[in-house]
């Protein structure tokens, strides 16, 4: 399952093939004049590249337990755990005090 979570060099490299794969095709149906009466075609490769770049926008940004855990620690250990609110020296009662 860690497999799924973690997008490696193998996968980003399937990626940008497919991306160089859709910018040949497209290139090569305008030089054809054929770009536009292919477009299920291209619809259809769109799709795909869409998909995987979903998973790697997804999956590059996913902190494995462990890189959450380290995360959590080093943040604790600078100590930015502190409560992030600021006092406005607002006390119960003082709604009566204004009228």
């Amino acid at each position: 399952m860690a497999d799924e979570q973690v997008y490696d060099d193998g996968r980003a490299e399937i990626l940008r093939e497919m991306l160089r794969t859709l910018a040949n095709r497209i290139q090569a149906l305008d030089a054809s004049g054929q770009l536009l009466a292919n477009g299920g075609e291209l619809m259809k490769l769109i799709g795909d590249v869409r998909s995987e770049l979903f998973h790697y926008e997804v999956r590059c940004t996913f902190d494995s337990p462990e890189v959450a855990e380290h995360r959590r620690l080093v943040e604790e250990a600078r100590g930015t755990d502190e409560h992030p609110w600021t006092t406005t020296g607002w006390k119960p009662g003082d709604e009566e005090n204004e009228w």
